[in-house]
């Protein structure tokens, strides 16, 4: 089994970080860094690599309040895909209060995450263990989202729903998401298309307009 000697803790709360730094140092970590925003624990990452310096593994939040920074990468999803796209070879564990089985199957399948702990009272506990199976090679999940990887409940919905209801949420029309699609090559894009989609989301969730359909969703986590 591999071991762990420098690791980045990248979460904007100063207690949670510390509560991980424990539990690194009760595994032997001789070097641990911190960062509060994700921009930062980026260019931690990049330079690292281009010191030939490597992290052996990062543990990341995924919400993070935002400030006055302009942040470029501004959640631990926009600083995983970037890590991805980077092709960085280094673990990932995300450390998180979200528990929505969409979310974390996305995190498993398109950014190949290693771990997913979720904070709770448990949560020390069971980081410590992800860390071992990441270690071994293994997919570590907290019991809560360990069914992510099952088939899909009736309540949850595709990419390209999540990604029509995250436009409506910003005001986006309907003709307005099909001129967004088509400016993006993605398809289907066609206002029948849309209408109908939305139409079939609105009777899956038993929502009485789009506004509603949107607030529904939110409360669920899907977006």
């Amino acid at each position: 089994m591999k071991t762990l000697k420098k690791v980045l803790i990248n979460d904007d709360h100063d207690a949670i970080v510390e509560s991980v730094a424990q539990v690194l140092e009760k595994s032997g970590v001789a070097e641990i860094d911190k960062t509060q925003y994700c921009d930062e624990a980026y260019l931690q990452l990049k330079k690292a690599e281009l010191e030939k310096k490597p992290y052996d593994l990062i543990i990341t939040d995924l919400s993070f309040k935002s400030d006055y920074r302009n942040a470029t990468l501004a959640s631990g999803e926009d600083l995983i895909e970037q890590i991805r796209v980077d092709k960085l070879a280094i673990p990932i564990i995300v450390y998180s209060m979200k528990d929505q089985l969409q979310k974390v199957r996305g995190l498993i399948k398109k950014q190949g995450i290693n771990g997913y702990v979720c904070k709770d009272r448990n949560g020390s506990k069971e980081l410590s263990t992800a860390i071992k199976a990441v270690l071994a090679g293994d997919l570590f999940l907290s019991p809560q989202v360990d069914k992510a990887l099952q088939p899909k409940s009736k309540m949850e919905i595709d990419d390209f729903d999540i990604q029509l209801i995250n436009l409506l949420s910003k005001g986006f029309s309907q003709e307005d998401i099909s001129e967004d699609l088509k400016s993006k090559s993605i398809t289907p894009n066609s206002l029948s298309t849309i209408e109908k989609r939305l139409n079939k989301l609105k009777i899956q969730f038993r929502a009485n307009n789009t506004i509603h359909l949107v607030a529904i969703t939110k409360d669920l986590g899907l977006i």
